[in-house]
């Protein structure tokens, strides 16, 4: 069981109605995977009190009802879920799909990339889609999952100047993370494919495909295949 002992796990207060908990100061699939198991059990003992939970790579921020609880009884709630975590939580997640249509038409920062790490633009796809990716957080935008990590040889800087224009669905790399452009919108990260999934439809349920703790791989696909699967260009600025 997980203790309220650990000095590395703390809860904040982090606004009127917020507190937030700090599960530890590294970001890896155990801390990731308890994330979850305490957003699950919060939700049973604070139903109706709760107006948010928001998780991200070792912390979670809890937004709650004044009008229905106050600080001490989510805090003494929290504290009570916390000591009936267990260390051995299943770290799995669900394990997601993304079809990626890779290449220096949809990624134009791929062969850069790639001249950089001192390899190919096929040996950089290959290192990118054999990797199993973890999401850490969601944010940024609806549907931004940040993934990660990816081989150590392919890790990039982000762009020194920001693109003002990013398509849907561009699958980029910052460091050692990467994702997929759930909207357009500007950014700063290495675009090296494209993703015809729709990683936010507020139309649909659920409205995103992954949620924090899932597992994420990127299967290679073809051009004609990207835009059987609904896949579009875009424009790039």
């Amino acid at each position: 069981m997980i203790s309220m002992a650990d000095k590395s796990i703390r809860i904040e207060v982090a606004g009127e109605n917020a507190l937030i908990i700090y599960f530890g100061e590294k970001t890896d699939p155990s801390v990731s995977a308890r994330v979850q198991q305490a957003v699950t059990i919060l939700e049973t003992e604070l139903n109706g009190k709760l107006i948010d939970m928001v998780p991200s790579y070792a912390s979670l921020l809890v937004i709650y009802d004044q009008l229905a609880t106050d600080h001490l009884e989510v805090r003494s709630t929290i504290r009570k879920v916390l000591n009936q975590l267990s260390d051995a939580v299943n770290a799995e997640g669900n394990l997601v799909i993304l079809p990626a249509y890779y290449s220096s038409e949809s990624g134009p920062d791929l062969d850069a990339l790639a001249q950089r790490a001192g390899l190919s633009a096929d040996e950089v796809i290959k290192l990118h889609s054999e990797m199993e990716y973890r999401v850490y957080a969601i944010g940024f935008a609806p549907g931004f999952a940040y993934l990660g990590e990816v081989d150590e040889r392919i890790a990039a800087p982000r762009l020194s100047t920001p693109r003002m224009k990013v398509p849907r669905g561009a699958i980029a790399i910052a460091d050692r993370q990467t994702a997929v452009y759930p909207a357009i919108s500007p950014g700063g990260w290495n675009l090296i494919g494209l993703c015809p999934t729709r990683m936010f439809d507020p139309e649909a349920k659920p409205t995103m495909p992954v949620q924090v703790g899932d597992r994420i791989k990127f299967n290679p696909i073809s051009r004609d295949e990207f835009f059987s699967l609904g896949g579009e260009l875009g424009e790039i600025k």
